[in-house]
This record gives C-alpha cells, structure tokens and sequence, in this order.
C-alpha cells in the first residue's frame, strides 16, 4: 500500500491573528483588531463582542470607550444606537466623553477638595474651578491592560492602576472594570477597585444613547426614572446639598415621558442652570441591591432600554452642549441633544456633603458595582 503525503500550507498570518473568534452570523465571540497607536508609540486596541442573536458591540482598551454598539429594531434591523467619533485620533483629540469608564470620580467635586480623616487634598480643577470626570487626564484617557475572554457571552477585562497623586487623589488605586455581552441583548459592566490609602471612588460608563440609530435627536425617546427625588445644585451645577421631591417639577420621571417634554422649561432655576436636563435622580430603592433604575422608549424604532443597577442614583445628561461639530461613523452631525445619558452613580460632591451615600474606600476594602443596560423590542 503507497501512503500520499498531502501538505498544506497555511499563512503566517493567520497562526497568529489576532482574532479570538470567527464572528460568523449567529456565533458569539470576541474580535481583536489594532485600533491606533498613542503618541509614545504604544497601540490601542478595538475589541469587537458578539451574541449569537448579532448584537455587536465594540470597546477599545484606550479610555475603556464603548466605540459602537449595535441593536435591532422591531423589524430585526441592526443599528448603532450610541455616539462616537469615526477613527481613533479623533478620541485622542478629546470628545464629550463618547462612551468611555470615568474615573476616579465621576461627575463633579466643588472646587477640587476634599477632605479624609483630617488632611485636605485638592484636585485638578478642569470645569470653572471644579473638578469633573477625574481631571484633565482621567480614565478615559489612559491605556489600559486588555483580557479578551471567549464564549456564548463575550467579556473584555480592563484593568489599570492609578498611582498614588494621580489628579491630586491620595492612594495607590487599582481598578478593574469588565463588559459582559450577554445572551439576552444586555451588557453588563462590573466594576471594581481596592486602595492602600484612603481614597474617594465613583466609577461610571458616559455613553450617549441614541436609539433611533441616529436619524435624529432624542426629545422623542420616553424616559422612566425610578426616583422620587432629585438633587438641585447651584448655577456651577455643584449640589446644593438638598435632595428635593421631583414631583410637580420638570423632573418627574416616574411614569414614562417624552424627554422633550418639559426640557425648555426655563421657567424652573434647575432647567437653566443645567441648559437642560443635566442633573443627579436619587433611586427610590436606596439598597445597593441590583434594580432596574431606568427605562428608555423610542416609538418609531420600537428599542426599549432598561437600566439595572447596584447604585444609588444616576446622572442624566441630555447632551445639552452638543453643536454638530462632530460626526458620527454615520457622517452624522451630533447636534444638540442627541443623545441621552444614563451615568450610574454615588452622587456628586459626595465627599464634601455629609449626608450624602459615602465614596470614600480605605485599604482592605473592595469598591464594587453593576450596571446593566438591556435592550428589547415593543
């Protein structure tokens, strides 16, 4: 018996590709392509997470940006339905924080200063001499490590660690934050952080939500808000201190309401002051227990989002400064609310107002926190 020796030959290139997994249509997986590369030279990745039921959703390790992110509507069509900016110089240019994890402090902090166990510390001041968003060089603009974890629910693990004065914060922070792409259409992103110095720590996600799939703004989407109150704040838009019912106010969210509503209601101080919604909702469910915080309804495309979360409030921003000098991937132009905010959260200003939920971590501790966002159809 003659035995044939058959060869084949198979490209470098594909030994070592850089893809985890082959994204055919109806299989999940993870995807990883080079996305840029920063001025020192080092690369940022895109990583691209995909369900069995097609929803896409791509996060580069630059800033933890959710870049695009994919679902369908009540005809099955895919669409983006959050705001980005086209190539990766553009987010090295700076955007209004298109999707990216906010760290360490998200939202704001009066003056920069703070105050633990007696010594003052004071932060890089970056918004009318306050602190926003983690400073001028936040989260959102650092390289983080990246883990690509495969399978019927895709994760990214990010991780970076911040050290001790970064941005004017006490403590040496080291921080994890995964983005779980689930079976049922929702992404889950858990965050979380240990310290060897007393610190303060409010993580979030800043995506513009978008569910028409970009053909126009969002006054039409219907937001519920599970909060009965909310928190005022003075012209610089620093909590007063206050936690004030929202019913009889613009800000009553407790049964679904078109967001456009009442959004020029500039005959409330709040409404002025924030040029829009642009304020902190207090959960009627104070546990730290996951709820569903908030829901999002737009009518012509039928996509529903709801909100889970472990936190206690949440920050929504009605991208009231947005005025159609960037575009999207779409080559549309991001003009004045087009999109909507759902930044879970302790609330801001935290440190420097005792009878608010306390952000401060100390050694031997563990920050730990969740927030879903699910889509379906109706």
């Amino acid at each position: 018996m003659k035995y044939i020796l058959v060869v084949f030959f198979i490209p470098i290139s594909l030994l070592f590709s850089t893809s985890y997994a082959v994204q055919e249509k109806g299989k999940a997986g993870i995807t990883k392509e080079v996305f840029g590369a920063l001025p020192d030279g080092r690369e940022a990745h895109l990583f691209t997470l995909r369900n069995a039921a097609g929803m896409e959703v791509e996060i580069t390790n630059y800033g933890g940006y959710i870049v695009s992110w994919t679902a369908p509507d009540k005809n099955g069509k895919q669409e983006n339905i959050t705001l980005g900016v086209p190539t990766f110089a553009d987010y090295l240019k700076g955007t209004p924080s298109f999707g990216p994890i906010i760290g360490r402090y998200g939202n704001r902090i009066a003056k920069g200063k703070l105050v633990l166990d007696g010594n003052e510390y004071t932060l890089t001041p970056n918004a009318r001499g306050n602190h926003i968003h983690g400073g001028r060089v936040g989260f959102d603009k650092k390289l983080w490590a990246a883990t690509p974890v495969n399978g019927n629910e895709p994760a990214l693990k990010l991780q970076y660690t911040s050290p001790d004065g970064e941005e004017g914060y006490p403590g040496t922070l080291a921080v994890e934050v995964i983005y779980t792409l689930q079976k049922d259409n929702a992404l889950r992103i858990n965050y979380k952080a240990t310290t060897n110095k007393p610190t303060v720590v409010n993580l979030t996600n800043h995506t513009y939500f978008n569910l028409s799939g970009m053909k126009g703004n969002i006054l039409n989407h219907e937001l519920m808000v599970n909060a009965a109150s909310y928190l005022p704040t003075d012209q610089a838009q620093i909590p007063t201190g206050e936690i004030k019912p929202v019913a009889g106010t613009p800000f009553d969210f407790t049964k679904p309401t078109a967001i456009g509503a009442r959004i020029n209601d500039t005959t409330h101080t709040q409404i002025r002051y924030g040029s829009g919604y642009d304020h902190c909702w207090v959960f009627t469910d104070k546990s730290n227990k996951l709820k569903r915080g908030a829901t999002v309804y737009e009518p012509k495309s039928g996509r529903f989002l709801e909100m889970f979360t472990t936190e206690p409030s949440v920050q929504v921003y009605t991208a009231n400064h947005l005025n159609g000098t960037l575009r999207g991937k779409e080559g549309v132009a991001f003009t004045r609310r087009y999109g909507v905010c759902l930044e879970t959260q302790h609330f801001p200003d935290a440190p420097n107002h005792p009878n608010f939920p306390s952000t401060t971590l100390r050694p031997g501790e563990t920050y730990q926190s969740t927030t879903i966002y699910k889509f379906s159809v109706r």
